[in-house]
């Protein structure tokens, strides 16, 4: 049963990837590109995101367990830390260089350019990595 929420939930994440324009990286540029032709249509999209997670969260404060099971993630720390002021970097850059990002690069491998596959791969490498670069900046310079 899990399985089958995960698909549907994947499925109607994956259609609003498209239908909002998320998938289409002139679109993410234009959006990004504040000094140029800027493309204000994404906010909508945010927006559309934000107002659901927010009723979920408060969902979750009269819960103790979610509906399938398992456990609610604990609520994100308040702080900013190294860890997140480097991870929201690179993804700001990414996304602002390819106009993809995580979720839409998958959604995206259908289209079939030779650019999202690129940018998959090189995606994949920087999760598998990540956790390296992280322990050895940790040696270096110990996170407060």
């Amino acid at each position: 049963m899990r399985n089958l929420f995960a698909l549907i939930a994947g499925s109607f994440f994956g259609a609003g990837l498209f239908v909002s324009g998320m998938t289409d990286t002139t679109k993410v540029q234009g959006w990004l590109d504040v000094f140029g032709a800027w493309d204000p249509t994404l906010a909508f999209v945010m927006g559309g995101a934000m107002i659901p997670m927010f009723i979920a969260w408060r969902l979750t404060r009269v819960r103790n367990t979610p509906v399938l099971g398992g456990t609610f993630p604990p609520p994100p720390k308040p702080e900013l830390g190294r860890n997140l002021i480097i991870g929201s970097t690179m993804f700001g850059l990414g996304w602002g260089l390819a106009g993809l990002c995580p979720g839409p690069s998958i959604a995206s491998l259908s289209y079939g350019g030779m650019g999202t596959w690129v940018f998959v791969a090189a995606m994949i490498s920087g999760m598998l990595l990540a956790p390296m670069l992280r322990a050895r900046l940790d040696r270096v310079v110990p996170a407060e």
